[in-house]
């Protein structure tokens, strides 16, 4: 692809090249000109929806959750004791590896509404993207895919390789920062066989209504998928009442769980469409063994039969258990606030910036009527202009070449906001 095309937007690690020898502090921080991180003050007050911001242990402004949620305190002690395990120590003995990943799952189910034997364990969203469609048969095929600009760039990328193998691919583009409902309806022909999109873009907060998707969708024979990666954990999500097949999200970002640790979800109907393209011993049910000394004798030399659900399909082999100890924990505390109330916490914290930035010069991305938790806005050449200041300013947002993200969370409050609006002034 040109790199002078308007469509060209780098990677981080591009733009961290591009922009020569930023601090390493700041691209692990999430974006080349990422804050660097400056001491905590521990006589701060507590801030935040029901003060918890002291329940993290964040250094500076963090409104960058959309990128890497921070874990909370409990959640990061959660992953040392689970250390206990590894080092083998008097505490090892205190660890529950299943019970963690049972907890959490029951969580997930809970949050997303859907059942047990609907959801598996996954190692992150793309990878859960590449079974739907390799278990759908589609790479390699004719068949036609629907998509959107809005769809996670990774996505994107693999439909553009696979439609130079001959599989038809209809990009759906935006129109006054939105998706439109019309443009799909063009878009999803009879004899469609996928729709796949990102409930809440990560590029503007752009949120889909999944249920008329799928309506329409379904009404001409296509299956739907959608990357909840910016919705889970921050926006009410109803799975089963939205009619959507397949979805899936990681865990690092708003569910607060760690990297190498997501959920598939297929809708129990939906499975059925679904072939069988990995095998491993997460799948196993009951096994009766021939092999071994004392075994019973009998062919085949191993009687194998596989659990039932989506789990007996797709899930392979060792998860991350730290990430699911950490994810375990997070999802009891967003329980106990509710995702309602975080996304009510983020309205006027959004509504500040959606009104303050435009009149600084910025052009607004992101429709005024979201509630999604990112907003977006975009200048020409902001990320490298915009790299210093915010690290001299201590304030984490995602910088790219020719637009900024802004995403607050429930640890974040008006002064945050306001510390923002002072360093873009």
């Amino acid at each position: 692809m040109d790199t002078r095309s308007p469509r060209f937007d780098p990677t981080r690690r591009q733009l961290l090249a591009a922009a020569g020898a930023l601090p390493l502090s700041a691209a692990l921080s999430g974006i080349a000109g990422n804050a660097a991180a400056v001491a905590p003050d521990a006589a701060a007050p507590a801030h935040g929806l029901q003060g918890l911001g002291s329940a993290f242990e964040i250094a500076g402004c963090h409104l960058n959750g959309a990128y890497m949620h921070p874990v909370s305190r409990a959640a990061a002690q959660a992953q040392r004791n689970f250390l206990d395990a590894r080092l083998i120590n008097a505490g090892a003995d205190k660890i529950d590896m299943g019970g963690d990943r049972e907890r959490a799952m029951a969580a997930l189910g809970r949050l997303l509404h859907a059942d047990r034997d609907e959801l598996a364990w996954i190692p992150s969203t793309m990878f859960g993207e590449n079974l739907v469609l390799n278990g759908l048969g589609i790479p390699h095929s004719r068949q036609r895919v629907v998509t959107d600009a809005y769809h996670f760039n990774g996505s994107l990328f693999m439909y553009m390789e696979l439609a130079k193998r001959g599989l038809d691919v209809q990009v759906v583009r935006p129109h006054d920062n939105r998706i439109r409902l019309d443009d799909l309806d063009k878009a999803i022909t009879p004899g469609t066989r996928l729709v796949a999109l990102t409930l809440v873009s990560s590029v503007n907060g752009f949120q889909h209504d999944l249920k008329a998707v799928c309506d329409l969708a379904h009404s001409r024979g296509a299956l739907v998928y959608a990357d909840l990666i910016q919705a889970a954990g921050n926006t009410p999500i109803d799975l089963h009442g939205s009619g959507v097949d397949f979805a899936a999200s990681s865990t690092y970002k708003w569910l607060m769980g760690d990297f190498g640790l997501g959920v598939l979800y297929a809708r129990r109907a939906s499975q059925e469409a679904l072939r069988q393209i990995v095998w491993g011993y997460r799948q196993e049910g009951e096994t009766v063994s021939h092999l071994l000394p004392f075994d019973p004798p009998g062919e085949p030399p191993l009687e194998t039969q596989a659990i039932g659900g989506l789990a007996g399909k797709i899930e392979v082999g060792t998860l991350n258990n730290s990430a699911a100890a950490a994810l375990a924990t997070s999802l009891e505390l967003i329980e106990r606030i509710g995702v309602d109330a975080i996304q009510t916490w983020r309205q006027p914290l959004l509504a500040r910036l959606q009104d303050a930035i435009p009149r600084l010069g910025f052009e607004p991305m992101t429709p005024p009527d979201s509630s999604a938790a990112l907003v977006s806005f975009a200048q020409r050449d902001v990320g490298k202009r915009l790299a210093p200041t915010l690290k001299a300013a201590g304030v984490a947002i995602t910088l790219y070449r020719n637009y900024f993200r802004v995403s607050p969370s429930f640890y974040n409050g008006s002064d945050d906001v306001e510390r923002l609006i002072e360093a873009l002034s």
